[in-house]
């Protein structure tokens, strides 16, 4: 290469990188607006118009600090009065309530971006060697079917067209049940939406935890939802439990032939199914093979027993369906066409898409303090700024 075209190649270089540069910082000065018009809502219940600033600087702070979000980076890079034992006050030692902000969060959400039609419910994991932040413990993981040291985290997260974003979390603490943590965080967060948002399915996955037991426990709160099921007993720590059905439709084979396993009754009836279509992540145009049967969850409490609807889901292509079944999933959505069911499911993807890249963006992870008030209240802020971000249009998808 000439030295004139290395000078040219390196002018180019520096030109590209300017305007990646300048764009980036036109997409965080976006958020931040909009993080400024969120907090002026969602942080009204802070009593105090000292601490509604604090929050303020605090999402603005997890907008703009590169890399781990921890008190003294935020401090340092939003400099002015906010120093470093002013954030960690604010959000370990202050008294604020985090619920209020949550609720009205979703509020704000729905109202900027129409209603959902689906929670996701979503495990986030986060690993830590450490034994000093709160929540961290050496525990199987059932959704990654490994052991893992850290923190266990529950998300559930509001999934319209255009905005994925969490509104509620709760932190498995050593000692405490996964089962009752996992389906407790999003119940507490439907509870608190209330009215037709109350009314929307809940979408989670409940491999590895009892089948039977998380049904009853959203049939009592009276939410919808729709579960994604292991195969049975074998599948994962605990997830054969109470995890057998009886099918309900005599046209069906199996009927009257007693408890069976969810794979082993949906395969029996994968001819019967039809082609459904969806949107990924990214927005493209995809298609499965799905059936749905009606089925009866056995229950020694007769009260209990009612009709669901379970779903399994294979690969289509232009010869049908593929050989392997994808997804299984149990629902009191009876009424639902299936292909509405499965779209449903989609939201789970979606999840997972943004969580990744984004969560890291703006630190739902990085809090490492003792206080499990703390955790809270740094995790409900890093949600103002991650729905800031989402609702500037910045959500990003790792495989794209």
């Amino acid at each position: 290469m000439t030295a004139t075209a290395a000078t040219a190649s390196t002018t180019s270089a520096a030109a590209t990188a300017s305007t990646t540069s300048a764009a980036a910082d036109r997409r965080t000065s976006s958020a931040g607006e909009i993080a400024d018009e969120l907090c002026a809502v969602v942080c009204d219940s802070l009593r105090r118009r000292d601490q509604r600033e604090k929050a303020r600087r605090y999402v603005r702070g997890l907008l703009s600090t590169p890399g781990r979000k921890s008190f003294r980076n935020m401090a340092g890079d939003i400099g002015g009065t906010a120093s470093e034992q002013s954030l960690h006050h604010f959000v370990t030692g202050s008294t604020w309530a985090w619920q209020p902000v949550r609720a009205a969060l979703a509020g704000c959400l729905e109202a900027a971006a129409g209603p959902p039609p689906a929670w996701v419910a979503q495990p986030m994991a986060i690993p830590r060697s450490g034994a000093h932040s709160v929540g961290v413990e050496h525990r199987f993981d059932p959704h990654r079917e490994r052991m893992f040291r850290g923190q266990q985290a529950f998300g559930t997260w509001f999934t319209s067209a255009g905005v994925v974003t969490p509104v509620g979390w709760e932190l498995l603490l050593p000692g405490s049940s996964y089962e009752e943590s996992a389906v407790g965080a999003v119940l507490a967060t439907v509870r608190r939406a209330g009215g037709a948002a109350a009314e929307r399915p809940v979408v989670l996955d409940i491999r590895g935890i009892g089948t039977r037991s998380t049904m009853n426990r959203f049939a009592e709160a009276g939410a919808p939802v729709v579960a994604r099921v292991a195969a049975g007993v074998g599948a994962g720590a605990g997830a054969g439990a109470g995890n057998r059905f009886l099918v309900r439709d005599a046209a069906v084979p199996g009927f009257g032939g007693g408890e069976r396993g969810p794979a082993e009754i949906l395969r029996s009836v994968k001819a019967l199914g039809a082609p459904v279509e969806w949107t990924d992540a990214g927005g493209a145009a995809r298609s499965s093979w799905a059936v749905g049967v009606r089925v009866m969850m056995p229950d020694p409490a007769v009260a209990r027993r009612r009709e669901l609807l379970l779903v399994g889901e294979w690969g289509a292509g232009a010869g049908g369906p593929a050989a392997e079944l994808v997804g299984m999933w149990v629902t009191d959505l009876v009424r639902t066409p299936v292909g509405a069911v499965v779209r449903l499911t989609k939201g789970g993807l979606r999840v997972e898409a943004v969580a990744g890249a984004s969560g890291r963006a703006v630190g739902l992870r990085d809090y490492s303090g003792r206080g499990l008030g703390g955790w809270h209240r740094h995790v409900t802020l890093a949600s103002v700024a991650h729905a800031a971000v989402a609702l500037a249009g910045l959500e990003r998808d790792p495989r794209a």
